[in-house]
């Protein structure tokens, strides 16, 4: 993903208003700033970006930090995420 396409992206996503704290928090809390993601139209996009950057903190496309590296640790043959949730939701897998 290019600079431009990031920026499109990140222009459209729900949380660029929102307090940044309220999703870079530990724990359990996670779940909880998880709920902005929900009804975002670039979910997709911001979790693909923070797993290609292995982006260790925050909530990241509706995704906790351990999730995250859950998915990393399943899945070390990933080299794009986005392609790799391209490919899933057209198979109709969640």
């Amino acid at each position: 993903m290019d600079a431009e396409e990031r920026i499109a992206w990140v222009s459209q996503a729900l949380c660029r208003t929102a307090d940044p704290d309220e999703l870079f928090v530990r724990g359990a809390a996670q779940r909880k700033a998880a709920v902005i993601c929900r009804h975002c139209p670039v979910m997709q996009e911001c979790g693909a970006d923070a797993l290609d950057n292995k982006v260790e903190f925050g909530v990241w496309g509706g995704m906790t930090e351990r999730q995250r590296r859950a998915l990393l640790k399943q899945h070390p043959e990933v080299v794009s995420w986005s392609d790799f949730f391209d490919k899933r939701r057209n198979r109709g897998v969640s």
